[in-house]
Protein backbone atom coordinates (compact mmCIF):
# COMPACT_ATOMS: atom_id res chain seq x y z
CA UNK A 1 0.00 0.00 0.00
CA UNK A 2 1.56 3.35 -1.00
CA UNK A 3 2.35 6.01 1.58
CA UNK A 4 -0.19 8.78 1.97
CA UNK A 5 1.04 12.32 1.48
CA UNK A 6 0.77 12.90 5.23
CA UNK A 7 3.05 9.91 5.80
CA UNK A 8 5.42 11.19 3.11
CA UNK A 9 5.51 14.62 4.78
CA UNK A 10 6.35 13.02 8.11
CA UNK A 11 8.83 10.54 6.65
CA UNK A 12 10.56 13.33 4.81
CA UNK A 13 10.69 15.40 7.97
CA UNK A 14 12.16 12.45 9.91
CA UNK A 15 14.62 11.59 7.17
CA UNK A 16 15.74 15.17 6.85
CA UNK A 17 15.47 16.21 10.50
CA UNK A 18 18.71 18.16 10.36
CA UNK A 19 17.51 19.98 7.26
CA UNK A 20 14.15 20.85 8.86
CA UNK A 21 15.89 22.02 12.03
CA UNK A 22 18.14 24.22 9.92
CA UNK A 23 15.10 25.77 8.22
CA UNK A 24 13.38 26.39 11.55
CA UNK A 25 16.45 28.00 13.05
CA UNK A 26 17.05 30.07 9.95
CA UNK A 27 13.46 31.38 10.03
CA UNK A 28 13.71 32.29 13.69
CA UNK A 29 16.87 34.30 12.95
CA UNK A 30 14.94 36.64 10.67
CA UNK A 31 14.84 40.24 11.93
CA UNK A 32 11.40 40.70 10.35
CA UNK A 33 9.19 38.18 12.18
CA UNK A 34 5.82 39.73 13.00
CA UNK A 35 4.16 39.96 16.42
CA UNK A 36 0.42 40.12 15.80
CA UNK A 37 -0.03 38.80 12.26
CA UNK A 38 -0.48 35.14 11.32
CA UNK A 39 2.82 33.90 9.95
CA UNK A 40 4.18 30.45 9.11
CA UNK A 41 6.75 28.94 11.52
CA UNK A 42 8.85 28.20 8.43
CA UNK A 43 8.25 27.63 4.73
CA UNK A 44 5.63 29.37 2.63
CA UNK A 45 2.23 30.70 3.67
CA UNK A 46 -0.19 31.80 0.99
CA UNK A 47 -3.98 31.99 0.61
CA UNK A 48 -6.31 32.22 3.62
CA UNK A 49 -8.77 29.34 3.40
CA UNK A 50 -11.86 28.04 5.17
CA UNK A 51 -12.59 31.29 7.05
CA UNK A 52 -15.72 30.48 9.04
CA UNK A 53 -17.42 30.19 12.42
CA UNK A 54 -17.53 26.71 13.92
CA UNK A 55 -18.19 25.19 17.32
CA UNK A 56 -18.29 28.58 19.01
CA UNK A 57 -14.98 29.78 17.61
CA UNK A 58 -13.60 31.46 14.51
CA UNK A 59 -11.76 29.12 12.17
CA UNK A 60 -9.11 30.20 9.70
CA UNK A 61 -6.78 27.98 7.68
CA UNK A 62 -3.82 29.04 5.60
CA UNK A 63 -2.14 27.28 2.71
CA UNK A 64 1.29 25.99 3.62
CA UNK A 65 4.43 24.45 2.17
CA UNK A 66 6.83 23.69 5.05
CA UNK A 67 10.11 22.99 3.26
CA UNK A 68 11.13 26.47 2.14
CA UNK A 69 9.93 29.73 0.60
CA UNK A 70 8.57 28.03 -2.51
CA UNK A 71 5.17 27.10 -3.94
CA UNK A 72 5.46 23.35 -3.44
CA UNK A 73 3.00 20.66 -2.38
CA UNK A 74 0.28 22.55 -0.49
CA UNK A 75 -1.55 21.63 2.68
CA UNK A 76 -3.82 23.64 5.01
CA UNK A 77 -2.95 24.67 8.57
CA UNK A 78 -5.86 25.18 10.98
CA UNK A 79 -6.01 28.07 13.45
CA UNK A 80 -8.84 29.21 15.68
CA UNK A 81 -9.77 32.31 17.62
CA UNK A 82 -12.30 33.63 20.10
CA UNK A 83 -11.89 37.29 19.18
CA UNK A 84 -10.75 37.44 15.51
CA UNK A 85 -7.41 38.87 16.64
CA UNK A 86 -5.61 36.10 18.51
CA UNK A 87 -5.39 33.03 16.29
CA UNK A 88 -3.70 29.90 17.60
CA UNK A 89 -2.69 26.82 15.57
CA UNK A 90 -4.50 23.67 16.70
CA UNK A 91 -2.28 21.04 15.10
CA UNK A 92 -5.01 20.07 12.62
CA UNK A 93 -3.97 20.03 8.98
CA UNK A 94 -5.57 19.18 5.65
CA UNK A 95 -2.96 17.13 3.85
CA UNK A 96 -2.96 16.34 0.12
CA UNK A 97 -3.24 12.64 0.90
CA UNK A 98 -5.90 11.14 -1.40
CA UNK A 99 -6.15 10.42 -5.12
CA UNK A 100 -8.39 13.50 -5.42
CA UNK A 101 -5.86 16.01 -3.99
CA UNK A 102 -2.54 14.21 -4.44
CA UNK A 103 -0.65 17.22 -5.81
CA UNK A 104 -1.96 19.87 -3.47
CA UNK A 105 -4.84 20.97 -1.28
CA UNK A 106 -5.64 24.20 -3.11
CA UNK A 107 -7.84 27.04 -1.93
CA UNK A 108 -11.40 26.78 -0.70
CA UNK A 109 -13.99 27.79 1.85
CA UNK A 110 -15.93 26.33 4.78
CA UNK A 111 -19.35 26.35 6.42
CA UNK A 112 -20.81 24.62 9.46
CA UNK A 113 -23.46 21.95 8.88
CA UNK A 114 -24.83 20.32 12.00
CA UNK A 115 -21.93 19.54 14.31
CA UNK A 116 -19.33 19.38 11.49
CA UNK A 117 -17.45 21.96 9.47
CA UNK A 118 -17.70 21.33 5.74
CA UNK A 119 -14.48 22.16 3.91
CA UNK A 120 -14.94 22.82 0.19
CA UNK A 121 -11.68 23.06 -1.72
CA UNK A 122 -9.81 22.30 -4.93
CA UNK A 123 -7.85 19.08 -5.14
CA UNK A 124 -4.94 19.50 -7.51
CA UNK A 125 -4.05 16.26 -9.30
CA UNK A 126 -1.46 15.57 -11.99
CA UNK A 127 -1.60 12.40 -14.08
CA UNK A 128 1.33 10.41 -15.50
CA UNK A 129 1.59 12.92 -18.35
CA UNK A 130 1.64 15.82 -15.86
CA UNK A 131 -1.76 17.00 -17.07
CA UNK A 132 -3.62 18.85 -14.32
CA UNK A 133 -7.05 17.68 -13.14
CA UNK A 134 -8.73 20.18 -10.80
CA UNK A 135 -11.39 18.60 -8.62
CA UNK A 136 -13.74 20.53 -6.33
CA UNK A 137 -13.91 18.20 -3.35
CA UNK A 138 -14.93 18.20 0.29
CA UNK A 139 -14.08 17.12 3.81
CA UNK A 140 -15.72 17.28 7.21
CA UNK A 141 -13.95 18.43 10.37
CA UNK A 142 -15.37 17.63 13.80
CA UNK A 143 -15.02 19.63 17.01
CA UNK A 144 -11.86 17.69 17.89
CA UNK A 145 -10.18 18.60 14.62
CA UNK A 146 -10.55 15.18 13.02
CA UNK A 147 -10.70 15.43 9.22
CA UNK A 148 -12.83 13.00 7.20
CA UNK A 149 -12.50 13.41 3.44
CA UNK A 150 -15.25 12.61 0.96
CA UNK A 151 -14.26 10.10 -1.71
CA UNK A 152 -16.22 11.74 -4.53
CA UNK A 153 -15.79 14.72 -6.83
CA UNK A 154 -18.37 17.34 -5.94
CA UNK A 155 -17.80 19.53 -9.01
CA UNK A 156 -15.68 18.26 -11.90
CA UNK A 157 -13.88 20.39 -14.46
CA UNK A 158 -16.48 21.69 -16.95
CA UNK A 159 -16.05 20.98 -20.64
CA UNK A 160 -15.84 24.70 -21.43
CA UNK A 161 -12.90 25.52 -19.12
CA UNK A 162 -9.20 24.80 -19.11
CA UNK A 163 -7.55 23.10 -16.15
CA UNK A 164 -7.51 26.48 -14.40
CA UNK A 165 -10.70 25.93 -12.44
CA UNK A 166 -10.45 26.36 -8.69
CA UNK A 167 -11.19 28.14 -5.38
CA UNK A 168 -14.82 27.22 -4.54
CA UNK A 169 -16.61 29.56 -2.15
CA UNK A 170 -19.81 28.36 -0.49
CA UNK A 171 -22.40 30.88 0.68
CA UNK A 172 -25.99 31.05 1.86
CA UNK A 173 -28.43 33.28 0.02
CA UNK A 174 -31.97 33.48 1.41
CA UNK A 175 -31.82 29.96 2.82
CA UNK A 176 -30.27 28.25 -0.19
CA UNK A 177 -26.64 27.21 -0.56
CA UNK A 178 -24.58 28.25 -3.55
CA UNK A 179 -20.95 28.17 -4.58
CA UNK A 180 -18.87 30.16 -7.02
CA UNK A 181 -15.71 28.81 -8.63
CA UNK A 182 -13.05 30.78 -10.49
CA UNK A 183 -11.91 29.60 -13.88
CA UNK A 184 -10.60 30.16 -17.37
CA UNK A 185 -12.68 29.42 -20.45
CA UNK A 186 -11.39 27.79 -23.62
CA UNK A 187 -10.66 31.24 -25.08
CA UNK A 188 -8.28 31.78 -22.13
CA UNK A 189 -10.56 34.36 -20.54
CA UNK A 190 -11.31 34.54 -16.83
CA UNK A 191 -14.81 33.56 -15.73
CA UNK A 192 -16.71 32.69 -12.55
CA UNK A 193 -19.25 29.85 -12.46
CA UNK A 194 -22.24 29.64 -10.10
CA UNK A 195 -23.52 26.35 -8.66
CA UNK A 196 -26.43 25.50 -6.40
CA UNK A 197 -26.66 22.75 -3.78
CA UNK A 198 -29.60 20.52 -4.76
CA UNK A 199 -32.05 20.42 -1.83
CA UNK A 200 -29.29 22.14 0.21
CA UNK A 201 -27.21 18.98 0.06
CA UNK A 202 -23.54 19.98 0.07
CA UNK A 203 -22.68 16.69 -1.64
CA UNK A 204 -24.86 17.42 -4.67
CA UNK A 205 -24.19 20.50 -6.81
CA UNK A 206 -25.80 21.61 -10.05
CA UNK A 207 -24.50 24.23 -12.47
CA UNK A 208 -26.60 27.39 -12.73
CA UNK A 209 -24.69 29.65 -15.16
CA UNK A 210 -21.58 31.70 -15.55
CA UNK A 211 -21.84 34.63 -13.18
CA UNK A 212 -22.98 37.81 -14.94
CA UNK A 213 -21.17 40.75 -13.32
CA UNK A 214 -20.35 42.76 -16.47
CA UNK A 215 -17.20 40.72 -16.97
CA UNK A 216 -14.92 42.68 -19.30
CA UNK A 217 -13.23 39.40 -20.41
CA UNK A 218 -9.74 40.89 -20.44
CA UNK A 219 -8.34 38.86 -17.52
CA UNK A 220 -7.01 35.40 -18.31
CA UNK A 221 -8.00 33.90 -14.93
CA UNK A 222 -10.31 34.74 -12.04
CA UNK A 223 -8.72 33.64 -8.78
CA UNK A 224 -10.25 33.53 -5.31
CA UNK A 225 -13.78 34.85 -6.04
CA UNK A 226 -15.92 35.62 -3.00
CA UNK A 227 -19.52 36.82 -2.86
CA UNK A 228 -20.76 38.41 0.37
CA UNK A 229 -23.83 40.43 1.21
CA UNK A 230 -23.75 43.77 3.00
CA UNK A 231 -27.06 45.51 3.70
CA UNK A 232 -28.51 43.00 1.20
CA UNK A 233 -26.20 44.25 -1.53
CA UNK A 234 -23.93 41.64 -3.16
CA UNK A 235 -20.22 42.42 -3.10
CA UNK A 236 -17.97 40.38 -5.39
CA UNK A 237 -14.28 40.27 -4.44
CA UNK A 238 -11.88 38.59 -6.85
CA UNK A 239 -8.39 38.59 -8.36
CA UNK A 240 -8.52 38.99 -12.17
CA UNK A 241 -5.07 37.94 -13.35
CA UNK A 242 -3.93 39.77 -16.47
CA UNK A 243 -6.70 42.37 -16.35
CA UNK A 244 -6.22 44.98 -19.06
CA UNK A 245 -5.04 48.22 -17.43
CA UNK A 246 -7.37 50.19 -19.67
CA UNK A 247 -10.19 48.71 -17.55
CA UNK A 248 -8.54 49.68 -14.26
CA UNK A 249 -5.03 50.97 -13.80
CA UNK A 250 -3.15 48.96 -11.16
CA UNK A 251 0.50 48.69 -10.21
CA UNK A 252 0.91 45.26 -8.63
CA UNK A 253 1.67 42.14 -10.64
CA UNK A 254 -1.94 40.99 -10.05
CA UNK A 255 -4.82 43.04 -8.59
CA UNK A 256 -7.38 42.29 -5.87
CA UNK A 257 -10.62 44.08 -6.83
CA UNK A 258 -14.33 44.27 -6.10
CA UNK A 259 -17.73 45.27 -7.47
CA UNK A 260 -20.89 46.21 -5.55
CA UNK A 261 -24.25 45.39 -7.15
CA UNK A 262 -27.77 46.48 -6.25
CA UNK A 263 -29.13 42.94 -5.97
CA UNK A 264 -28.45 39.31 -6.82
CA UNK A 265 -30.60 37.03 -8.98
CA UNK A 266 -29.48 33.43 -8.32
CA UNK A 267 -31.76 31.92 -10.97
CA UNK A 268 -29.92 33.74 -13.74
CA UNK A 269 -26.60 34.09 -11.87
CA UNK A 270 -26.81 37.85 -12.27
CA UNK A 271 -25.38 40.66 -10.20
CA UNK A 272 -27.88 43.41 -10.97
CA UNK A 273 -26.42 46.83 -11.79
CA UNK A 274 -22.84 46.13 -10.74
CA UNK A 275 -20.56 49.06 -10.04
CA UNK A 276 -17.36 49.69 -11.96
CA UNK A 277 -14.31 47.77 -10.78
CA UNK A 278 -12.68 49.18 -7.65
CA UNK A 279 -9.34 48.62 -5.92
CA UNK A 280 -9.75 46.66 -2.71
CA UNK A 281 -6.35 47.81 -1.43
CA UNK A 282 -4.07 50.56 -2.71
CA UNK A 283 -0.88 49.13 -1.22
CA UNK A 284 1.82 46.81 -2.46
CA UNK A 285 0.74 43.41 -1.08
CA UNK A 286 -2.87 42.29 -0.82
CA UNK A 287 -4.14 39.21 -2.61
CA UNK A 288 -6.47 36.22 -2.38
CA UNK A 289 -8.78 38.02 0.05
CA UNK A 290 -11.29 35.62 1.59
CA UNK A 291 -14.57 36.98 2.93
CA UNK A 292 -17.71 35.43 4.37
CA UNK A 293 -20.92 36.40 6.10
CA UNK A 294 -20.64 35.47 9.76
CA UNK A 295 -23.65 34.03 11.63
CA UNK A 296 -24.33 37.52 13.05
CA UNK A 297 -24.52 38.90 9.49
CA UNK A 298 -21.23 40.77 9.46
CA UNK A 299 -19.04 40.46 6.39
CA UNK A 300 -15.51 39.60 7.53
CA UNK A 301 -12.41 39.43 5.36
CA UNK A 302 -8.74 38.50 5.60
CA UNK A 303 -6.03 38.78 2.95
CA UNK A 304 -2.71 37.24 2.02
CA UNK A 305 -0.05 39.95 2.39
CA UNK A 306 2.13 38.77 -0.46
CA UNK A 307 1.73 38.22 -4.18
CA UNK A 308 2.28 35.27 -6.52
CA UNK A 309 5.46 35.25 -8.60
CA UNK A 310 7.26 37.79 -6.39
CA UNK A 311 10.43 37.12 -4.40
CA UNK A 312 10.73 38.56 -0.89
CA UNK A 313 13.78 39.25 1.32
CA UNK A 314 12.51 36.68 3.85
CA UNK A 315 13.10 33.95 1.23
CA UNK A 316 16.71 33.64 2.37
CA UNK A 317 15.38 32.86 5.85
CA UNK A 318 13.32 30.00 4.36
CA UNK A 319 9.91 31.56 4.86
CA UNK A 320 7.49 33.87 3.07
CA UNK A 321 4.06 35.37 3.53
CA UNK A 322 1.67 36.41 6.30
CA UNK A 323 -2.02 37.20 6.65
CA UNK A 324 -3.62 40.60 7.22
CA UNK A 325 -5.65 41.65 10.20
CA UNK A 326 -9.27 40.52 10.06
CA UNK A 327 -11.37 43.33 8.65
CA UNK A 328 -15.10 43.99 8.83
CA UNK A 329 -16.61 45.12 5.52
CA UNK A 330 -19.33 47.77 5.44
CA UNK A 331 -20.92 49.97 2.78
CA UNK A 332 -21.17 53.70 3.36
CA UNK A 333 -22.44 56.09 0.69
CA UNK A 334 -22.01 53.38 -1.93
CA UNK A 335 -18.37 52.77 -1.01
CA UNK A 336 -16.87 49.61 0.47
CA UNK A 337 -15.14 50.25 3.79
CA UNK A 338 -12.86 47.76 5.51
CA UNK A 339 -11.56 48.17 9.04
CA UNK A 340 -10.05 45.86 11.68
CA UNK A 341 -12.49 44.24 14.08
CA UNK A 342 -13.09 46.03 17.37
CA UNK A 343 -11.02 43.55 19.40
CA UNK A 344 -7.84 44.92 17.80
CA UNK A 345 -7.97 47.65 20.46
CA UNK A 346 -7.20 44.97 23.07
CA UNK A 347 -3.59 45.04 21.86
CA UNK A 348 -3.13 48.62 23.04
CA UNK A 349 -0.98 48.80 26.18
CA UNK A 350 -0.52 52.54 26.60
CA UNK A 351 -1.40 55.82 24.94
CA UNK A 352 0.90 58.72 24.17
CA UNK A 353 0.26 62.00 22.37
CA UNK A 354 1.52 61.66 18.82
CA UNK A 355 4.98 63.12 18.27
CA UNK A 356 8.13 62.17 16.37
CA UNK A 357 10.14 59.33 17.94
CA UNK A 358 13.81 58.55 17.50
CA UNK A 359 13.14 54.84 18.10
CA UNK A 360 10.29 52.39 18.64
CA UNK A 361 10.03 48.61 18.66
CA UNK A 362 8.23 48.80 15.27
CA UNK A 363 5.11 47.34 16.85
CA UNK A 364 2.52 50.06 17.33
CA UNK A 365 -0.62 51.82 16.11
CA UNK A 366 -0.95 55.48 15.19
CA UNK A 367 -4.38 57.10 15.25
CA UNK A 368 -4.06 60.44 13.49
CA UNK A 369 -6.27 63.29 12.34
CA UNK A 370 -5.24 65.66 9.54
CA UNK A 371 -7.30 68.81 9.07
CA UNK A 372 -8.81 69.90 5.76
CA UNK A 373 -6.66 72.23 3.64
CA UNK A 374 -3.52 70.80 5.25
CA UNK A 375 -1.16 67.84 5.01
CA UNK A 376 1.44 65.77 6.83
CA UNK A 377 4.51 64.02 5.47
CA UNK A 378 5.50 61.17 7.78
CA UNK A 379 8.33 58.68 7.74
CA UNK A 380 7.65 55.32 9.40
CA UNK A 381 10.55 52.93 10.03
CA UNK A 382 12.68 56.08 10.02
CA UNK A 383 16.46 56.10 10.51
CA UNK A 384 18.55 58.97 11.88
CA UNK A 385 18.48 60.60 8.44
CA UNK A 386 14.68 60.39 8.28
CA UNK A 387 14.75 57.72 5.59
CA UNK A 388 12.16 54.95 5.67
CA UNK A 389 8.56 54.37 4.59
CA UNK A 390 7.27 57.78 3.53
CA UNK A 391 3.56 58.48 3.95
CA UNK A 392 1.98 61.72 2.75
CA UNK A 393 -1.61 62.45 3.81
CA UNK A 394 -2.58 65.52 1.85
CA UNK A 395 -6.25 66.54 1.99
CA UNK A 396 -5.38 69.96 0.54
CA UNK A 397 -4.37 68.29 -2.73
CA UNK A 398 -6.75 65.35 -2.38
CA UNK A 399 -4.14 62.62 -2.26
CA UNK A 400 -2.47 59.96 -0.10
CA UNK A 401 0.95 58.79 -1.26
CA UNK A 402 3.10 55.94 0.05
CA UNK A 403 6.74 55.37 -0.99
CA UNK A 404 8.91 52.49 0.27
CA UNK A 405 12.04 53.08 -1.84
CA UNK A 406 14.12 54.16 1.20
CA UNK A 407 12.85 51.50 3.61
CA UNK A 408 15.34 48.69 4.08
CA UNK A 409 15.85 46.03 1.43
CA UNK A 410 14.41 46.75 -1.99
CA UNK A 411 12.31 44.11 -3.76
CA UNK A 412 9.70 43.81 -6.53
CA UNK A 413 11.19 46.89 -8.18
CA UNK A 414 9.59 46.00 -11.51
CA UNK A 415 6.30 47.15 -10.00
CA UNK A 416 7.50 50.47 -8.60
CA UNK A 417 8.00 51.80 -5.07
CA UNK A 418 5.12 54.27 -4.85
CA UNK A 419 1.36 53.91 -4.44
CA UNK A 420 -1.35 56.54 -4.08
CA UNK A 421 -5.09 57.15 -3.92
CA UNK A 422 -7.43 60.12 -4.12
CA UNK A 423 -9.21 61.54 -1.06
CA UNK A 424 -11.54 64.48 -0.47
CA UNK A 425 -10.34 67.75 1.03
CA UNK A 426 -11.84 67.24 4.45
CA UNK A 427 -10.82 66.23 7.94
CA UNK A 428 -9.01 62.93 7.33
CA UNK A 429 -8.16 60.18 9.79
CA UNK A 430 -5.53 57.46 9.53
CA UNK A 431 -5.13 54.35 11.65
CA UNK A 432 -1.69 52.92 10.97
CA UNK A 433 -0.71 49.46 12.20
CA UNK A 434 3.01 48.67 12.16
CA UNK A 435 4.25 45.14 12.91
CA UNK A 436 7.99 44.68 12.33
CA UNK A 437 7.74 44.23 8.55
CA UNK A 438 4.03 44.80 7.91
CA UNK A 439 2.03 47.98 7.54
CA UNK A 440 -1.73 48.29 7.27
CA UNK A 441 -3.00 51.85 6.85
CA UNK A 442 -6.71 52.64 7.07
CA UNK A 443 -7.74 56.08 5.80
CA UNK A 444 -11.03 57.46 7.17
CA UNK A 445 -11.73 54.24 9.07
CA UNK A 446 -11.33 52.07 6.00
CA UNK A 447 -12.55 54.18 3.09
CA UNK A 448 -9.11 53.58 1.52
CA UNK A 449 -6.56 50.98 2.63
CA UNK A 450 -2.82 50.53 1.99
CA UNK A 451 -1.31 47.18 2.99
CA UNK A 452 2.13 45.76 2.38
CA UNK A 453 5.55 44.60 3.47
CA UNK A 454 8.82 46.38 4.08
CA UNK A 455 12.07 44.90 5.36
CA UNK A 456 13.78 47.67 7.31
CA UNK A 457 17.37 47.81 8.46
CA UNK A 458 18.06 47.39 12.16
CA UNK A 459 18.42 51.15 12.62
CA UNK A 460 15.07 51.95 10.97
CA UNK A 461 12.72 52.11 13.96
CA UNK A 462 11.75 55.77 14.33
CA UNK A 463 8.86 58.03 13.35
CA UNK A 464 9.73 61.33 11.67
CA UNK A 465 7.61 64.28 10.58
CA UNK A 466 9.04 65.95 7.48
CA UNK A 467 6.35 68.58 6.96
CA UNK A 468 2.90 69.57 8.16
CA UNK A 469 1.16 68.27 11.22
CA UNK A 470 -1.42 65.89 12.61
CA UNK A 471 -2.97 65.30 16.00
CA UNK A 472 -3.59 61.93 17.58
CA UNK A 473 -2.15 59.10 19.61
CA UNK A 474 0.61 56.53 19.57
CA UNK A 475 -0.27 53.12 21.04
CA UNK A 476 2.19 50.38 21.90
CA UNK A 477 0.77 47.01 20.87
CA UNK A 478 1.16 43.71 22.70
CA UNK A 479 -0.27 40.53 21.21
CA UNK A 480 -0.18 38.87 24.64
CA UNK A 481 -3.10 40.95 25.90
CA UNK A 482 -6.03 38.70 25.05
CA UNK A 483 -9.72 39.48 25.20
CA UNK A 484 -12.54 36.96 25.05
Amino acid sequence: MPFTTEERYRAYADWSADYIETIKNNTQNSPWRTNFHIETPHGLLNDPNGFSYFNGKWTLFYQYFPFGAAHGLKSWVHTESTDLVHFEPTGTMVYPDTPLDSHGAYSGSAMQFGDKLFLFYTGNVRDENWIRHPYQIGALMDANGKIEKMDKILIDQPDDTTDHFRDPQIFNFKGDYYAIVGGQNLDKKGIIKLYKAVDNDYLNWEYVADLDFNNDLTAYMMECPNLVFIDEKPVLLYCPQGLDKSILDYDNIYPNLYKIAQSFDPETATMVEPSPLQQLDYGFECYATQAFNAPDGRALAVSWLALPDVEYPTDRYDYQGCLSLVKELTIQDGKLYQYPVEAITSLRTDSQIFAPKAATNNCYELELTVEADSKIDLVLFADANEKGLKLSIDPANGKVTLDRKDCGEAFALDFGTERHCQIDNQVTTANIFIDKSVFEIFINKGEKVFSGRVFPRQDQTGIAVLAGQATGNYYSLDYGRKTH
